[in-house]
């Protein structure tokens, strides 16, 4: 590849040590590390110098390929023009920019945005929103927040709280008090290999409706899932389900929180889920694919209503006492910009659309392969389930992406659970080498 060779020249570190990596097992890696020095558009370069094709859009974030053009410059340019500027009482142009260019993308009077830098800290914004959106009106006994089992919202204390994945929360004690869970929905039983949104599991919705009986509607701020579950496996929602939810939630004035930070810019073939599903939230978390993984940044997208209800009292004092040191910082604003015109020129939401049903085939042609007991998809997202090693869970998979990584191939795992999720500029020869290489891989698994 063009331009390679001055990308590849880092050294590999001569300690690896001192780095406490996240979300790894530190010990293993050090072992046997995988170093990544290089990318472009569709491929990573390895340490060794080897081409490597990103199956899993870098951490679901670089949804427009590896080093393009015209992110590069604009990231490029900005820390030469305005590195950084406050927005504590200052502000520079680009945050306002950016949300009127965000607030165009939504449906309804989602129209206000709140920068942040990470989909984390986007999900703690949000919560804190729906707590004192609710005291603002002066409904203040609404403070409960629901989430879901399995569901993954980031690792600041409010996430955790409301997640449901076990392994993120059990090293961390109590969690924020007032928060409750709704059942996850998948069913293995009822929905393997389905191809798309499953018939079966919409009633689970109505579970909301048992937890209002339980705490009493009124006590409860807000809502929050994932419309498409990625984390922990890729659960797709059945059909009608999210439908429902937002039925529960308005009916006793519940707000209800979608966390796009996975499913936003592209994923689905649309925008946004909100626009996928037909269903709109009161508020909306995303991150990753906003600067395509360039330059960290969250952000918070809110209707007009929960807006307004701050904006009360005397027009000096501070209507939120929220915000982080970088929000809205010019070169993340720069990176999102750059990122929403590639998006926008070379057409990737609806490229990714034309490609669903080829990618869709492409998951499924795995079905017969051994050990696979469930394929999900939905856009350009697939998930293939193995049946865990007897007594050691998490091996079969972490062996096929460790295979994978040397025959030239990034993928996802999570449990037993392998998950796929390409940049967006991929091709049709692109997901035969995905599935392909992960096809022989697990024809050779034990």
């Amino acid at each position: 590849m063009a331009g390679y060779e001055s990308k590849t020249a880092t050294q590999m570190p001569n300690n690896l040590e001192a780095f406490f990596m996240p979300f790894t097992a530190n010990r293993q890696f050090k072992k046997a590390p995988r170093m990544m020095v290089g990318a472009e558009d569709m491929h990573y370069v390895a340490a060794d110098g080897r081409k490597v094709l990103d199956g899993t859009a870098g951490l679901w974030c670089v949804n427009a390929g590896h080093a393009r053009p015209k992110i590069v410059k604009a990231v490029q340019d900005q820390v030469a023009k305005l590195d950084y500027a406050p927005n504590f009482q200052m502000g520079h142009p680009l945050p306002f920019e950016l949300a009127s260019r965000l607030a165009a993308m939504m449906p309804e009077d989602l129209d206000h945005v709140f920068f942040a830098n990470s989909g984390s800290e986007a999900v703690d914004t949000a919560l804190k929103m729906a707590i004192a959106y609710h005291r603002a009106r002066g409904e203040g006994h609404r403070t409960r927040l629901i989430g879901r089992e399995r569901g993954y919202h980031g690792v600041g204390f409010g996430g955790i709280s409301v997640g449901g994945i076990s392994g993120n929360r059990k090293q961390f004690g109590a969690m924020l008090p007032g928060v409750d869970h709704l059942p996850h929905t998948h069913d293995r039983s009822k929905q393997a290999f389905t191809r798309g949104e499953p018939e079966w599991g919409a009633h689970l919705a109505d579970d909301l409706e048992k937890l209002c009986a339980l705490h009493d509607p009124s006590t409860i701020a807000a809502v929050i899932v994932e419309p498409v579950a990625g984390s922990t496996g890729v659960l797709i929602p059945p059909k009608g389900y999210l439908k429902r939810l937002r039925e529960i939630c308005s009916k006793h004035g519940i707000l209800l929180i979608f966390d796009e930070v996975i499913t936003g810019f592209g994923r689905l073939g649309k925008g946004f889920a909100t626009d996928y599903f037909g269903v709109v939230p009161d508020l909306i978390t995303c991150a990753k694919g906003i600067t395509n993984g360039t330059i960290p940044m969250g952000a918070v997208i809110l209707r007009k209503g929960i807006y307004d209800a701050f904006m009360n009292g005397p027009e000096n004092m501070i209507e939120l006492f929220h915000g982080y040191t970088y929000s809205g910082h010019p070169v993340a604003c720069a990176a999102a910009l750059a990122t929403l015109d590639t998006y926008a020129e070379e057409g990737l939401f609806e490229r990714s659309a034309e490609l669903h049903g080829y990618w869709e085939d492409a998951a499924h042609s795995l079905k017969d392969h051994p050990h696979v007991v469930d394929i999900r998809n939905l856009g350009l997202v697939a998930a293939v389930e193995l049946d865990p090693l007897a007594g050691k869970p998490t091996a079969r998979a972490y062996d096929a992406f460790v295979k994978c990584f040397e025959r030239g191939l990034l993928i996802r795992y999570t449990a037993d659970i392998i998950a796929l999720s390409p940049p967006l500029i991929c091709g049709k020869g692109h997901i035969d080498e995905i599935f392909g290489t992960l096809g022989d891989v697990l024809k050779e698994a034990a």
